[in-house]
């Protein structure tokens, strides 16, 4: 047998063993090949960020930037009020050359354009700023999402942004979870962490908190509510503090949070402050001892300590947490806090039985189809015909296998791909064999015509492929998760049909008809 037939049939035997190893289900693998939401059952959220926020923080920070760099600079420090969601009013002090706060404002602060408003200046994020900060605020969401399903260990999930390169929306699919709830519930968890300085005490009425603070600090605070407990720590009311509407510091300056034990063994939140976070939370309690520090966690205040000292770097959420909420809450806190808020748009949860019920069909079908494939390619081609059917199995093989080694996700949709390229890697197949017949006709050998066969269908076969590829990763790089299923499976059978058309086919033809001195005059055709 000619030498190089030899490394061919050991390659294919070799492709052969690779795939399958894959497709064999192990006790650490029982499943080799990902399923998709819509075989395994799971849950569907469409989300929006609702990114009106994530302006208003950075006007916040901005306002009390302001402040801070106008002590660096040796001014008096200036009023700061914030006008809307994306603009503030800056007020010099009275008798104050206003020329030094406009120059320090356009020199520190370029993403704002400032003009000349009432008494002092009107700061207003640029649009570009706002863009930027809304597209970050989507992709920063998109990627806390992701850190915290990870987390979760939820096994292949797809989270990716709707609407282009602008869009608001999020899509979140999470295939075969053991408690959806759960996992729904961490995902919406905003866990915006503020620290604010606290402006009144404690009143058991909004309006009295309201009342309490001098008439000229009205604009800046808000009004949050926070737990009333007894001696044994047990909840027995609602209690509302004044605070401060710029934030300083927020969940985005943390580098970590991890749950410990308090004083009387409750579970507490220790965190720790990123670089950027220690200096600001520094400089926070280092210019603010002796005043109240309110902690607050999605717009209520869960512990207001007294700042006996300056604190670079580590402090400690205290609340009235079950061990479990302090476990999601620190998981959260690590992931990071969603920048913005989540509105869930659509919410659907697909069952496993229905799952099962999509591969038993899917599989129906791929059988019924693949049977009476064979059952005319062998009637037609008679011997080529087997060694068509020998191709495709491999086909199949090698396409499963692959998608068990790049971990692609099976989906509906990929079942239908996979049919798809069943049919395709046939076609090629008959086109080889319909010109092999053509150069049989022209009175060739059937050597000349089996090697001239497939030489003439290669580019032809190549062509339409390729416009197929070009398709198919259109719809990978725009598509969601059911159509890159589908797109995935597409690809990889576009490749494996081309290997199996014209190098197994090709072997096998060899192996029957260029076997030595053999000068056959007739093919199985």
């Amino acid at each position: 047998m000619n030498r190089n037939l030899w490394w061919k049939i050991a390659l294919i035997l070799g492709v052969l063993v690779v795939a399958a190893i894959a497709v064999i289900p192990t006790e650490s693998r029982p499943e080799p090949i990902n399923l998709g939401l819509d075989l395994k059952g799971g849950t569907r959220l469409v989300m929006q960020v609702n990114t009106i926020e994530a302006l208003r923080t950075e006007v916040d920070q901005a306002m009390e930037r302001a402040k801070t760099r106008a002590q660096t600079l040796q001014l008096p420090t200036p009023q700061t009020r914030r006008l809307g969601e994306r603009s503030f009013q800056l007020t010099p002090p009275p008798d104050v050359p206003s020329a030094d706060y406009e120059r320090m404002l356009e020199d520190s602060f370029p993403e704002f354009s400032v003009s000349r408003g009432g008494e002092g200046f009107e700061v207003r994020l640029t649009d570009a700023s706002s863009i930027a900060i809304e597209d970050q605020t989507v992709g920063q969401a998109l990627e806390t999402i992701r850190n915290r399903v990870d987390a979760l260990g939820v096994t292949e999930p797809i989270i990716a942004r709707q609407g282009g390169p602008r869009g608001r929306r999020i899509e979140i699919l999470l295939p075969g979870v053991d408690d959806p709830a759960r996992v729904k519930e961490i995902i919406r968890t905003t866990a915006q962490l503020q620290f604010r300085l606290v402006e009144s005490a404690s009143f058991s009425d909004a309006q009295a908190a309201y009342n309490s603070v001098p008439a000229a600090m009205r604009d800046d605070v808000d009004i949050l509510p926070t737990d009333s407990v007894d001696e044994f720590g047990r909840v027995t009311g609602r209690q509302y503090m004044a605070v401060r509407k710029t934030v300083p510091v927020t969940g985005r300056d943390l580098k970590t949070a991890r749950v410990q034990k308090g004083q009387m063994g409750e579970p507490t939140i220790g965190f720790s402050m990123n670089p950027d976070g220690a200096v600001k939370f520094g400089e926070l309690t280092g210019n603010n001892v002796g005043k109240q520090l309110a902690i607050v966690l999605d717009n209520k205040i869960e512990s207001a300590p007294r700042i006996n000292s300056r604190i670079d770097n580590d402090g400690v959420i205290e609340g009235r947490f079950t061990q479990s909420e302090a476990v999601d809450l620190a998981l959260i806190l690590r992931s990071g806090s969603l920048p913005a808020s989540l509105t869930t748009l659509e919410e659907r949860t697909v069952g496993p039985s229905l799952g099962r019920d999509s591969i038993r069909e899917g599989v129906t079908a791929s059988v019924i189809g693949f049977a009476l494939v064979v059952i005319f390619v062998i009637f037609w081609y008679k011997g080529a015909g087997v060694t068509a059917v020998v191709a495709l199995l491999l086909n199949l093989l090698i396409l499963l296998g692959m998608m068990s080694y790049i971990g692609a996700t099976l989906t509906l949709p990929g079942i239908a791909g996979i049919i798809l390229t069943l049919a395709m890697a046939i076609d090629s197949n008959v086109l080889v064999f319909e010109r092999i017949k053509e150069e049989l006709r022209a009175g060739k050998s059937v050597r000349a015509s089996i090697d001239g066969g497939f030489k003439l269908a290669f580019g032809t076969i190549i062509d339409t492929n390729l416009t197929t590829v070009i398709a198919a990763l259109f719809l990978f790089q725009f598509g969601s998760g059911p159509v890159q299923g589908f797109a995935v499976t597409l690809l990889i059978g576009l490749a494996a049909s081309i290997f199996t058309a014209f190098f197994v086919s090709r072997v096998i033809f060899e192996l029957i008809y260029f076997r030595g001195d053999r000068r056959p005059e007739r093919v199985s055709i």
